[in-house]
């Protein structure tokens, strides 16, 4: 793809790190689709992935889930892989105390739904829990 570029030492690097970065944004879309995914939620967890902290994303990768502050009362949120059920309130230890499901009014991918559901918690905690079901996690 990039051999047609001019034969210099610094074209030389640029050729080098394109290539590379090529390689592996493929490699991760083979793990991805490996994994099950569509192009469409590909694209969700990209964005998600964009919008999380270092700390978020480590455990997003790790666990697929990832902590989240609730702006107005400092509560730990956990925010797990999914569309629906998949936020938990958490005690001061890190244990399941309540479970609270709040989804978009249109139909969307689980990244999506899950950044809608990071900003919600963090910007407008009171709003998003005003409209959510409350429910016992497991």
């Amino acid at each position: 793809m990039f051999e047609n570029l001019p034969r210099n030492p610094k074209i030389r690097m640029i050729r080098c790190f394109l290539t590379d970065t090529l390689r592996r944004a493929r490699a991760i879309r083979d793990w991805y689709q490996e994994l099950g995914y569509t192009e469409t939620e590909m694209r969700g967890i990209k964005l998600l992935r964009e919008w999380l902290s270092p700390e978020q994303l480590v455990q997003f990768h790790r666990f697929r889930y990832f902590d989240v502050t609730g702006c107005h009362s400092g509560k730990t949120y956990r925010i797990r892989y999914g569309t629906g059920a998949n936020i938990w309130e958490l005690d001061r230890s890190g244990y399941p105390k309540a479970g609270w499901c709040f989804v978009p009014n249109e139909p969307l991918v689980p990244g999506d739904v899950m950044l809608a559901q990071k900003i919600s918690l963090e910007t407008d905690e009171w709003t998003a829990l005003a409209v959510a079901k409350s429910f016992r996690p497991i």
